[in-house]
């Protein structure tokens, strides 16, 4: 397992057989190999004594050799060795299939989803693990709680499935966390595709620019593996009209293809038209033209069909007549921009949103889906990102007609200071609590409220929970779906049939 993990010292280490590769010292069990990591709010090689008492048979570490009765191996980078090592445990199965990664701060849950439907729409046997969900043959495992990238030994295990079930190609969602935890390493992309990078994450990297660096990692570790035989030549999809392009077009040194509506892209979008009945385009590469049509609502979703074309087309060879049909039947993401519709004369809507850069994308598509007032209804999630708090209220408080702020995962942090700071940015944009914008806890009480507002041929939208099973308050995670509580308060209002509000500990807070 360790003949090729770099940044290792194997200083005298005896034959060891290693029943279990374990990061967290609650898995630990007898034979295990002990991977230490230093975490943002724990330190695993305060376990190492833990382990040896559970039966690990080693344990590896970045810190210097704390004289145990085990071999202790010490890495450069811990993290970076567990990824290795997990990868070997599973026989290294990104090397039996093409890898395509997909980052981005916004989008690439949809073209990672869309690029999936392309795949196999071209007989590939292709399969998909996202923060929807991972799908592998005719199996769907749900990832739809607070996920990012999974842990290395999930995500090998997955790859090794995927192997074991014929497939040949993986598209696999790289979150910025994944990336910059070196969750993905060995993974030995062949294509990488990167959606945008604005604000989001900077409570975890510390800085835009550290945030981006963790996405342009994708990119950059595309040369550090081989072609592997039978796959197409690597290559970097990369968003010409993306702020960040200049920061990450030298860090190609593969192939790189570009797409966008910037007149130097080499897939090149045009004839934009977005509206209710979703969007239209023509894509021009290499002088050749192709027209375009989904179902999907929001031009910014444009964006991420752009994205999937310049994908499947330049990067994996499969015929633009193909990814045409595959788009025009694309049903969308779970939780992205999904309509609620139990007979009321308003729409109703659920979306993912939760940067500042997605709300504006929302809420400038809902204006386009409707001729009355948008309402809508987010929070801001705790132990996250604090800028964006003001950042997003001051959005929705200049495009949204009225905004109801309420719960998003506010974790240990209190609620109504995390609510505060919104109140502030609306206020700073001219809103007037009590008339364009509200504070209620309880975020089913919010929907709710929403509701009472909506009149006939207005919009009210759900945003920053999208396709989430929970909410967490404190440390407990409870059940929580936008969708189930948008249909509960249309109901209610509707007076028929229809799902029990789901309960949060916030309920009487409103």
């Amino acid at each position: 397992m360790l003949q090729e993990v770099p940044g290792i010292s194997r200083n005298g280490l005896p034959p060891l057989r290693v029943e279990g590769i374990v990061a967290d010292s609650r898995q630990l069990r007898p034979g295990s190999l002990f991977v230490a990591i230093q975490g943002t709010n724990d330190n695993g090689h305060l376990y190492l004594a833990d382990a040896e008492q559970a039966g690990a048979v080693a344990a590896l570490g970045q810190e210097p050799d704390p004289g145990l009765g085990i071999p202790y191996l010490r890495a450069e980078d811990s993290r970076l060795a567990y990824a290795y090592l997990a990868a070997a445990w599973h026989g290294y199965p990104a090397r039996e299939l093409v890898m395509i990664g997909i980052t981005g701060t916004d989008g690439k849950t949809t073209t990672a989803a869309l690029l999936f439907d392309i795949l196999r729409r071209a007989e590939m046997a292709a399969g998909l693990i996202s923060t929807v969900s991972a799908n592998i043959g005719s199996d769907t495992v749900d990832t739809g709680l607070h996920v990012t990238t999974p842990d290395p030994m999930e995500l090998q295990a997955l790859l090794r499935n995927m192997v074991e079930a014929g497939l040949t190609h993986c598209v696999l969602e790289a979150t910025s966390h994944g990336l910059s935890q070196h969750r993905v390493a060995a993974c030995e992309f062949d294509v990488g595709v990167v959606t945008n990078v604005t604000h989001d994450h900077l409570e975890f990297h510390g800085s835009y620019e550290a945030y981006r660096a963790a996405k342009g990692l994708l990119i950059s570790g595309l040369s550090e593996s081989p072609t592997k035989p039978g796959a197409p030549e690597k290559a970097a999809v990369l968003n010409r009209d993306d702020g960040a392009y200049p920061y990450l077009n030298p860090l190609a040194k593969v192939r790189r293809i570009t797409y966008g509506f910037d007149p130097d892209a080499d897939v090149r979008g045009t004839a934009l038209q977005s509206g209710p009945e979703g969007i239209r385009l023509i894509v021009n590469r290499d002088g050749q033209k192709t027209a375009l049509k989904t179902s999907m609502v929001g031009g910014y979703n444009a964006a991420n069909v752009l994205a999937a074309f310049a994908t499947a087309v330049h990067g994996l060879e499969i015929d633009p007549s193909i990814v045409r049909d595959a788009v025009a039947d694309f049903a969308g993401v779970p939780g992205r921009m999904e309509r609620i519709d139990l007979g009321q004369n308003f729409l109703a809507m659920v979306d993912f949103a939760h940067t500042p850069s997605a709300l504006k994308e929302a809420l400038t598509a809902a204006r386009t889906l409707t001729d009355g007032r948008v309402i809508s209804v987010f929070g801001s999630a705790g132990l996250r990102d604090q800028a964006k708090r003001r950042m997003m209220a001051e959005i929705s408080a200049e495009l949204a007609d009225r905004s109801i702020f309420t719960a998003e995962d506010p974790r240990t942090e209190p609620l109504g200071d995390i609510l505060e700071q919104m109140a502030e940015g609306a206020r700073d944009k001219g809103g007037d609590e009590g008339a364009t914008f509200w504070r209620i806890p309880d975020r089913g009480e919010a929907i709710r409220h929403a509701i009472k507002l909506a009149q006939g041929g207005d919009l009210v939208i759900a945003l920053g929970k999208g396709h989430e099973q929970s909410m967490c308050f404190g440390e407990t995670e409870y059940p929580w779906d936008d969708r189930i509580a948008l249909r509960a308060a249309l109901a209610e209002h509707l007076e028929v049939p229809g799902p029990e509000m789901p309960v949060l500990p916030t309920r009487g807070d409103a």
